[in-house]
């Protein structure tokens, strides 16, 4: 199947010899031109030629906002700070990928000067996080684990195994015991599924 392509208010896309107008269409001097921004498409549906229509892209983009609560997959650390990319705002996916940081300070609540990036999070960690402030172009969005429920949800150790959490600042490998520091996250009921 080849790719869809876009079109313009005003484009003409065909004459009324090859295809029969659709919606997001109209007919001029005996051809077809686009009355909206989208999508060709053109099908046929049991007639002698195809219907062309312009349809939009119907999903709108979502876009991470204050005080939402968002699953992030940590690229970096350094002792300032960890770099992620944004998954999911809640539980809808994102098509963009957009870039947060949480700070040392935005890690916990309380002893905020003993926070060390490496003991909470390491590369590959799924984390959920809150958006304390939107980011632009060249920016990230800055995200905080200050809360109980937000941390490490998905951590895997250096054996490769998924890491089981056994206090709030600790996960253990299952494989070889060894246990690795993390900001754990309490996870609440209604997001474990059975």
């Amino acid at each position: 199947m080849s790719p869809m392509k876009l079109c313009v208010p005003g484009e003409r896309l065909c004459s009324t010899e090859d295809c029969i107008p659709g919606t997001g269409t109209y007919l001029r001097h005996g051809y077809i031109f686009a009355s909206l921004a989208g999508y060709v498409l053109r099908k046929n549906e049991g007639e002698e030629l195809p219907v062309i229509s312009v349809v939009r892209e119907t999903e709108t983009q979502l876009l991470p906002d204050v005080g939402a609560i968002v699953t992030c997959k940590v690229t970096s650390i350094n002792p300032r700070f960890a770099k992620v990319h944004i998954l999911y705002v809640g539980s809808t996916p994102l098509k963009d990928r957009f870039r947060g940081t949480i700070r040392r300070e935005d890690v916990r609540a309380t002893e905020k000067d003993k926070v060390e990036t490496h003991k909470s999070f390491r590369p590959g960690d799924i984390v959920l996080a809150k958006v304390i402030s939107l980011g632009d172009v060249q920016s990230n969005y800055l995200l905080t684990t200050a809360e109980n429920e937000l941390g490490v949800v998905v951590a895997h150790s250096e054996a490769g195994a998924q890491m089981v959490p056994i206090s709030w600042c600790e996960m253990q490998c299952p494989r070889t015991h060894a246990k690795e520091f993390r900001k754990v996250a309490r996870v609440q009921p209604e997001y474990l599924q059975a």
